[in-house]
């Protein structure tokens, strides 16, 4: 292959009903991608026949992005999942010979120990590693798998933040030398920008100032902390509305309605407004509009609420841990993930004279072309070091 022309870099579909911060990493990237580093890299995103339509749509959109569906995508059988791990997984590998892949970006699915592609692993997290508690034993036993073949076949892992990179040599020391940190900047597409916010709150009957907490409902979350600061303050006669959307947890589909009969059990549910699984579009709307964000998360690996609220420059309020520190340092209000008290006087401190709209603001620009340029140097890097059969740390000839 010639650096003459673009990777043709193959991706797995990341279902927005399944994780919707890594479907939003993945169509941030291509359009970062696209503006700052044309023809450096081609996204070949690969997706099963059952997927959903409506998710590739955007996607189709990005310029230069392709898509494929090809029932080569659908997951192994797990009777075929072991000889697939130490060879190769050899119906992907032919869909990606047919479509002409040059390399490949593996998330939370392995392609075999002695695929022939130059082949990179993105771990967001760690997390079944820190909050063990919150995974199943069959869950925590696949997740630990699936990373000790990545690290074990050599691979090199993608990493979102310094914390990561910490868990990381800690958990697995054989990574050191084969990691790279790409930090994760977003930039939405004017298409997804175009919904006015008033309609917005109109069509969930929102007051005009409102806290926003756009996570996904999974325990590790930490939605309930709200609910504990909401309780309080109603104690006092102070009655903020927080929304919330979201989808629930396909592994665990209980904790969503827990929250949600919890919040009216409580008498809040006028104070937690819960808005469902809702239009990307409308995500955006709500947030900019919002009085500040506010992300409670136990763990994170580097969060897209927080980047995204940084990038329209809405204030936040988030559980104070390593990577959010890391991510928006003196930008934020901190609290404890146990200490509702602190959220509650954050909120109750908390001053939005104004119904604002806000816009992109002038540094994100550069901070995209950052996010662009170190992920495409990184593949590059990694295709050189692949054909001259170096490591990742090693010059390669230019």
């Amino acid at each position: 292959m010639s650096d003459a022309r673009p990777i043709r870099l193959a991706f797995t579909l990341i279902s927005r009903k399944a994780w919707a911060g890594g479907y939003n990493y993945q169509l941030n990237l291509f359009h970062a991608l696209a503006k700052y580093c044309p023809g450096a890299i081609t996204p070949v995103v690969f997706a099963s026949e059952a997927h959903d339509a409506g998710e590739l749509a955007p996607i189709r959109k990005v310029p230069g992005a392709e898509t494929v569906c090809s029932v080569h995508l659908d997951r192994p059988a797990l009777t075929s999942l072991l000889p697939t791990m130490f060879a190769q997984d050899r119906r992907a590998i032919a869909s990606f010979r047919n479509h002409k892949i040059d390399a490949v970006w593996e998330n939370a699915r392995f392609f075999g120990w002695k695929s022939p592609y130059p082949t990179v692993a993105w771990i967001p997290d760690f997390q079944h590693r820190q909050l063990p508690h919150l995974f199943s034993n069959n869950a925590r036993r696949q997740r630990e798998l699936g990373f000790q073949l990545q690290v074990l076949s050599g691979r090199t892992i993608i990493l979102s933040s310094r914390s990561a990179e910490r868990d990381c040599f800690s958990y697995y020391p054989r990574t050191k030398g084969r990691t790279a940190i790409v930090r994760f900047a977003s930039e939405p597409s004017a298409e997804l920008l175009k919904l006015d916010p008033v309609e917005v709150l109109q069509k969930y009957d929102l007051p005009r100032t409102y806290f926003y907490v756009p996570n996904q409902f999974w325990r590790h979350k930490n939605h309930r902390i709200v609910l504990d600061a909401l309780s309080l303050l109603a104690q006092r006669g102070v009655h903020p509305v927080v929304a919330a959307s979201g989808g629930g947890d396909p592994n665990d589909p209980e904790y969503l309605d827990q929250i949600v009969r919890e919040a009216a059990g409580r008498g809040l549910a006028q104070q937690f407004r819960y808005l469902g699984m809702i239009p990307l579009a409308e995500v955006y709307a709500l947030l900019r509009s919002s009085a500040a964000l506010i992300n409670p998360s136990r763990f994170e690996g580097w969060s897209t609420t927080v980047e995204e609220a940084k990038s329209f420059g809405v204030p936040m309020m988030l559980s104070d841990i390593d990577v959010h520190r890391e991510q928006a340092g003196e930008r934020a209000r901190y609290f404890g993930t146990d200490d509702a008290a602190a959220l509650a006087a954050h909120l109750q401190d908390f001053t939005h004279p104004a119904f604002v709209v806000r816009e992109m603001n002038d540094q994100l620009g550069g901070r995209v072309r950052e996010f662009a340029e170190s992920f495409s140097s990184t593949i590059k890097r990694v295709v050189r070091a692949h054909r001259y059969g170096l490591g990742l740390l090693e010059r390669a000839p230019p």
